[in-house]
């Protein structure tokens, strides 16, 4: 079966259920997109990797990923391989010494640990057709709009976190990282990098 390599175009909250979130996938070389829902531990652990923010302890994926390492496993790739009654199924394709091995995994986990290695992400057509979403060619499409409407902004109008200093900014990155809130802690990482470029 041809495999079909996907990016992470979007990382968003869930419209269809609130306390989820939705990463959406898109075709390296066409139109298709495949949002996934997943958890907000999962979804947190994909933008602490995507931001390249470094938790003052490892996080579960990191753990795993420091693990593979020191035994000096590759995450060659994932591949996103089946779709039954709406839940994806992904294997982890790790190479040792030359020896290839296939491990099962959450998807949301796979894409986790693709973040992390920085590995291609994998799909076949029949899962593009069975759950993938067209777009047209056009900028500003409905179903453009629909699938990134809850993304996260990196503007920052009305912005709170601009009243307080830098040095003041930087504690409190500290303090959100301790408490484990990525959220709040790109927000103020994207306040510092603003104050940085102007």
């Amino acid at each position: 079966m041809r495999k079909i390599e996907l990016d992470i175009v979007a990382l968003s909250h869930s419209v269809t259920q609130s306390h989820n979130y939705a990463v959406v996938l898109g075709e390296k070389r066409g139109a298709r997109r495949l949002p996934i829902v997943i958890g907000s531990f999962e979804a947190q652990a994909i933008a602490v990797a995507m931001e390249r923010m470094t938790p003052n302890r490892p996080l579960t994926h990191d753990l795993f990923k420091n693990a593979l390492e020191t035994f000096n496993i590759n995450l060659k790739e994932i591949i996103i391989n089946n779709l039954l009654d709406g839940i994806f199924y992904a294997r982890l394709v790790c190479e040792r010494d030359g020896d290839v091995t296939e491990v099962d995994s959450r998807t949301s986990d796979a894409l986790a640990m693709a973040v992390r290695f920085n590995c291609p992400i994998y799909t076949y057509e029949f899962i593009l057709d069975a759950a993938g979403v067209v777009l047209e060619d056009t900028e500003g499409t409905d179903e453009e709009e629909e699938l990134f409407a809850a993304a996260p902004s990196s503007g920052m109008s009305d912005n709170p976190l601009a009243s307080y200093s830098t040095e003041a900014l930087i504690r409190m990155l500290d303090e959100v990282l301790d408490e484990e809130n990525y959220e709040k802690a790109a927000q103020i990482r994207d306040e510092i990098e603003r104050r940085k470029s102007s």
